[in-house]
């Protein structure tokens, strides 16, 4: 074989070298020039993923429902300004797109020349598709993540056929608070487009964003430090810790505590030991503290009492759904009232495929699920919401799951004050759906059972019975004749059986 580093520099004779290769190694033959380590590497592990070289589409796993919610979500949103400036505005012109993706490859954003973006749809490379390996193959956004390192993948280096006539370079973001990867930056182009400065671009452009994020997190934690400043200072001489919301200690009182730079929160109990003591790690608004009293007990001597559980209370049957902890309202989202709504009806955990399933269906993404309750930890605390499996460590008073209870045990007066709306009516979460029908049609077959003039009024005159024609028609048959209310049934029941919809 020839050496790597006789490749043309002509970016379209390149290409042609390229596809010889490709064909040659993907079929067993003798190729005039052994692919690059990193291309190499990667084509064995796309083919150990059962990637085909020949198969062309990308998995779509948002669409464009969902696309604005994991947008507004994810870290790099605050940052494609940035980029947008970095690599787009300033090369005016350019016959390149710009791709972020997040860290399992999902593309969250794509902006660019338009006739580029129009030749990237035709073959799906847009927002809302994968483009890990183990999906699409070798490419530069998948490479890049596999590796932690900045790659660039020309024409038939993609293991892909169908993307052998496109050149991309791509970079890691890396999260200075946990130090995980947060997703790629990528330039993609036709592969006559190529030039050798790209790849240093793209990589000068990952590099200024983590130095922004790593600002960004300096100043939360000046913000975090003033605002609990007085925290240590009560503790009187006691060892304690200010920590993050990932557990990055980040001002401790004494300072030489001999802490690591990051304490691992999810321990039993909060369990750590500080100075040879049992330590406490207590949430705050924005972080924890981490503390050792003086009256805790030596490490050799029985255990403390468990501390109490925080009490976490939803209101799931309203027109707004409300959570509170510790007493104060939590701001939710409609997926994160969704995530608290199957975990609060899974008391004893589900792992991340059963959590995908009961909230996407089969279409559910295991991946996308840990993002999102690494989200929900990072709002609720590390220890409202445990991993391994996923549960609610809190003290739950749900109003769905009084009612459900209530329908149990037959306390039909309780369930009909309960019911004062349905179960997250805009949620189309598979378990969540079920749910609700299920509490609907109980609490419907319950009271037309029991056959209770009043409480198939009270079933009438709210939410669930409203527009229900079989129980207005049997209120009707069981008021009396000079019953107030049956003028009312009447009227109504003449409207739905004229105007069902």
């Amino acid at each position: 074989m020839k050496r790597t580093d006789d490749t043309p520099a002509d970016p379209v004779e390149r290409a042609r070298l390229l596809r010889r290769v490709h064909s040659a190694v993907l079929s067993g033959q003798r190729a005039p020039q052994a692919p690059r380590p990193v291309v190499f590497e990667s084509w064995r592990r796309s083919l150990a993923a059962s990637v085909d070289p020949e198969r062309w589409e990308p998995p779509v796993v948002f669409g464009s429902d969902r696309l604005a919610e994991v947008r507004a979500a994810h870290p790099l949103a605050a940052c494609v300004p940035l980029l947008r400036r970095t690599l787009l505005d300033a090369a005016d012109g350019t016959t390149h797109i710009m791709i972020v993706t997040d860290a399992d490859g999902n593309i969250l954003w794509r902006e660019g020349h338009p006739n580029v973006c129009r030749a990237a749809d035709r073959v799906h490379l847009a927002e809302g598709t994968t483009w890990s390996e183990s999906s699409i193959g070798t490419n530069a956004m998948g490479t890049t993540l596999a590796t932690g390192r900045a790659v660039q993948i020309h024409s038939a280096e993609h293991l892909v056929r169908r993307y052998h006539s496109w050149t991309c370079a791509a970079s890691p973001v890396h999260d200075p608070e946990t130090g995980r990867i947060l997703g790629a930056i990528d330039l993609s182009g036709p592969l006559h487009t190529m030039h050798p400065a790209l790849p240093a671009l793209v990589s000068a452009a990952a590099t200024l964003v983590e130095s922004t994020l790593r600002d960004w997190m300096a100043r939360r934690d000046d913000r975090l430090r003033e605002r609990h400043r007085d925290v240590l200072r009560s503790l009187r001489g006691e060892p304690g810790a200010l920590l993050s919301s990932s557990g990055r200690v980040i001002a401790a009182e004494p300072g030489d505590l001999g802490l690591p730079e990051r304490v691992e929160l999810d321990r039993p109990d909060g369990a750590l030991l500080l100075g040879g003591r049992e330590a406490l790690i207590e949430p705050l608004d924005d972080g924890y503290l981490l503390r050792a009293p003086r009256q805790a007990t030596a490490v050799t001597a029985p255990e403390p009492p468990a501390r109490r559980a925080p009490t976490l209370r939803l209101r799931f049957l309203t027109s707004r759904p409300v959570a509170e902890l510790r007493g104060r309202e939590v701001s939710l989202s409609p997926r994160r009232a969704e995530l608290l709504a199957v975990l609060a009806l899974r008391p004893d955990g589900v792992n991340a495929e059963q959590l995908a399933l009961a909230l996407h269906g089969e279409q559910g993404n295991p991946v996308t699920v840990r993002a999102e309750i690494h989200r929900l930890r990072t709002q609720l605390g590390h220890d409202v919401v445990h991993t391994k499996p996923y549960r609610l460590a809190a003290d739950v008073d749900a109003d769905f799951l009084d009612l459900r209870a209530a329908l149990r045990a037959g306390r039909l007066d309780a369930a009909l004050e309960l019911h004062r709306g349905a179960l997250l009516p805009s949620s189309e979460a598979p378990a969540v759906r079920d749910e609700r029908e299920d509490l609907i049609t109980g609490l419907r077959g319950a009271v037309l059972a029991a056959r209770d003039p009043e409480l198939l009024w009270r079933l009438a005159d709210g939410p669930a019975g409203s527009d229900d024609i079989e129980v207005h028609e049997v209120l009707l048959t069981l008021l009396a004749t000079h019953d107030w209310r049956r003028p009312t049934i009447t009227a109504r029941l003449k409207r739905l059986l004229h105007d069902p919809s």
